[in-house]
């Protein structure tokens, strides 16, 4: 029997107060209460008794499901070896959609032998929260053709990946299948020698046929036939069940409508987030295109790389989506073409600017393209797409980030991961080098239930609050009751008034579906290998050479605007008058601004203020050890030079030197690849004062920290000589007090792991 009244201990840990189970907010702080359900895998797990509280945090709600019952506190997994078994979870995370995740161990048990899983659990919001979602032979007799059909294209694409980690054997029972809706989703991976085959796949498949809507039950059969025979391999088994797919889909009827809206926030000056279709729009144009991006570079421009890549992106609307010709595969490599085109426009731009390390522009990319029945995501860098449908919310996208690639790797559980250093610092974003170096992803997803495609940048999903809002927000636009520029509004308003600290930018995309079912079967035809038809390549290549011409010119030189041809004797009398008329009022403006410009010249004799430092010089480059300057503007210094020679930005070790800060160059690297890094230590600072930015780590009086010369010498505003002392030079009435902001601790919200300043790390 579930425990009707579980105590959850609130996360914020300034309050950690207890709540009920029920509870959506912390009833002291208000905090939002997320309930993580965990599945358990491993022995002995049936000694313990429903409602039974395992190390005074884990309750056992159901036959092997717990609930975390302080999910604000850190994972016990540190101490657990990553091993053989749990492994695979961690590599397989590109397909967490379906695969799931370690959320941590079991604690006391030897040797950390029971997985928590974040598994197929009906989510918070709906009225089934912590149970098992159906298995598929379950669910299958009353699914849709086109449903069933989806379901196993899903299992045909996890063979390969699934096979490569060992674990191929979980495809092969139906009770660890489970499905959301549309979405099949694994309860647990299980390994097995030898490795199973796509025959076995298919006898296993054929148990459904019976059960299978008519119009598909004799495509099904056959296919199952082929894969017991051993004329299909895994690609070939996806490719056929593609083609049924596609058949099924003309069945269907969408409708899709998306709307935009992206703001600058309450503590930005600029917006550098940039969106498609234009922020404010609501529309039910077809084919569905939408794009969120998020500039990458501050005033150094990061609105320029985020519109560049708009205005490239949205030309995929002249691809021939509507066409019957196109296929899966080409339409992902043309989609992977332009971000490639994208990533060489604004990557271009630097080099013409030139732009070097931290200074280089870049920008994020979420992209959703309708085409038929299914709908394409493409992704690079941190911006989220989610899939909210009845009966949960999905995060599509994996951020391009460090903890990813840490998971991805087989190192570290994703919850350890994001406790360490730079976790949230990006690993690619467009523009910042060459496309040989860039790796998109683009995933599909077939449309067979009312739902809503979300895209944002981080403004929305940090601290969670896609997760938080979805089913009061989300869930009503996706019913219908919530229209959707509605929607949008009110997520930037939560963004605004929740998070605050960057710009905001949403695109909602909402898909409503009829289907009926075919009134005739699906040709076993379909199962054969179809002939090439040129007509596809035909299509695409038009669209390449419009889109060539459309390509904005990325040179330096200035655009001059050609005159249009005409006989030379129709135009000499009007070229004469207008010259004559331009000399004139040249003239007249010359006499009226001229005698004004000389009144306002100031006098040549500026005053100059004391200083008691030696007298200043024109800024030596290189700088020399031993050499004071005086900046002016704030600056990072990073504590690790070889994060910076890597490329490695590590947020934790950034510290912020203020405005008019007095530095000394105590150390220097040369004949690095980036260029020359300076160590400068911190004396003191002239006319401290409260504008600095307070999402890096303030430096403190006699701190060092290393930058690139490059980067240092335009933000010098003179340099003050040389000396061996390292004392401040000045008087100490110039020092912070204990009350500067230098002196201030600092204070972020504690809740969510990103820091509000994007960083890149490598490309």
């Amino acid at each position: 029997m579930q425990n009707e009244a579980a105590m959850l201990q609130c996360p914020n840990e300034y309050c950690k107060a207890v709540n009920d189970e029920r509870d959506k907010y912390c009833q002291q702080c208000g905090t939002f209460l997320p309930k993580r359900y965990l599945w358990a895998v491993g022995s002995d797990i049936e000694k313990y008794q429903i409602g039974e509280v395992i190390a005074q945090r884990y309750l056992l709600t159901s036959e092997r499901v717990f609930l975390d019952t302080k999910p604000g506190l850190p994972s016990e997994a540190q101490a657990c070896e990553i091993t053989a078994t749990t492994k695979p979870y961690l590599r397989l995370i590109p397909y967490r959609l379906q695969v799931p995740q370690v959320y941590g161990f079991l604690p006391g048990r030897a040797d950390c032998d029971v997985l928590l899983l974040e598994a197929p659990i009906y989510a918070e919001g709906t009225p089934l929260a912590g149970q098992l979602l159906p298995a598929l032979a379950e669910a299958w007799q009353g699914a849709t053709s086109l449903r069933q059909l989806n379901w196993l294209w899903q299992i045909a694409q996890l063979w390969q990946p699934l096979s490569s980690e060992g674990v191929a054997s979980s495809l092969l029972d139906l009770q660890l299948v489970r499905v959301e809706g549309s979405l099949v989703r694994l309860l647990q991976l299980r390994s097995q020698q030898p490795q199973p085959t796509i025959a076995e796949l298919g006898r296993l498949w054929l148990e459904l046929v019976d059960q299978a809507q008519p119009s598909i039950a004799e495509f099904l059969a056959q296919l199952c036939h082929s894969m017991i025979e051993g004329n299909l391999n895994a690609d070939s088994l996806t490719t056929a069940l593609d083609r049924g797919l596609t058949e099924l889909g003309r069945s269907q009827v969408r409708k899709l409508v998306i709307s935009t809206l992206t703001d600058t926030g309450p503590t930005r000056q600029r917006n550098e987030d940039a969106c498609y279709p234009p922020s404010g729009t609501t529309t039910t144009s077809a084919p569905a295109v939408a794009i969120v991006c998020d500039g990458i570079g501050g005033h150094e421009g990061g609105s320029v790389a985020s519109q560049l890549a708009i205005d490239t992106l949205q030309q995929v609307k002249q691809l021939p989506l509507n066409d019957i010709h196109l296929d899966a595969m080409t339409l992902t490599r043309e989609l992977e073409r332009f971000v490639r085109i994208a990533n060489d426009r604004i990557n271009q731009r630097n080099d013409n600017e030139q732009r070097f390390g931290r200074q280089r522009m870049g920008t994020t990319l979420v992209m959703a393209v309708e085409r038929a029945h299914e709908m394409y995501i493409t992704h690079v860098g941190d911006s989220r797409a989610y899939w909210i449908t009845r009966t949960g919310c999905h995060q599509l996208t994996l951020d391009d980030d460090v903890a990813s690639r840490e998971v991805r790797l087989g190192y570290s559980l994703y919850r350890n991961a994001l406790e360490q250093a730079s976790s949230g610092s990006l690993v690619q974003a467009l523009g910042t080098s060459s496309s040989a170096a860039l790796h998109p992803t683009v995933q599909r997803f077939v449309l067979d239930e009312d739902c809503i495609f979300l895209l944002c940048s981080d403004g929305l999903s940090d601290y969670d609050r896609v997760e938080e809002y979805w089913d009061t927000v989300l869930l009503p636009a996706v019913n219908g009751s919530l229209k959707e520029a509605d929607a949008v509004t009110r997520l930037v308003e939560i963004s605004n008034s929740q998070n605050g600290h960057d710009n905001v930018t949403v695109a909602l995309v909402r898909c409503t579906l009829k289907y009926s079912e075919p009134t005739k079967p699906l040709s076993i035809a379909l199962l054969k290998e179809p002939q090439f038809d040129a007509r596809q390549n035909t299509a695409i290549a038009s669209q390449h050479d419009l889109i060539k011409q459309d390509r904005p010119d990325t040179s330096t030189r200035k655009t001059v605007l050609l005159p249009t041809q005409r006989p030379k004797s129709r135009l000499l009398l009007p070229i004469l008058l207008g010259t004559i008329l331009l000399l004139s009022l040249s003239g007249g403006l010359l006499a009226y601004f001229l005698p004004q410009f000389y009144r306002r010249q100031p006098l040549n004799n500026p005053t100059t203020l004391p200083s008691p430092l030696a007298s200043p010089t024109a800024t030596p480059t290189p700088l020399s050890v031993g050499t004071l300057v005086q900046i002016n503007r704030q600056i990072n210094l990073e504590q690790n030079p070889n994060a910076i020679a890597t490329n490695i930005a590590s947020q934790s070790q950034l510290a912020q030197v203020p405005t008019n800060g007095i530095l000394k160059v105590t150390g220097k690297k040369e004949n690095l690849q980036q260029g020359d890094l300076l160590r400068l230590k911190f004396l003191c600072v002239i006319n401290p004062s409260e504008n600095f930015n307070t999402t890096a780590q303030l430096i403190q009086l006699g701190q060092e920290g290393w930058i690139e010369q490059a980067t240092l010498l335009p933000n010098i505003e003179k340099t003050l000589g040389q000396t061996k002392s390292n004392s401040c030079p000045i008087a100490n009435q110039s020092l912070p007090t204990s009350e500067s902001p230098l002196n201030r601790p600092l204070t972020l919200p504690n809740a969510g792991r990103k820091n509000e300043e994007k960083r890149l790390l490598s490309f």
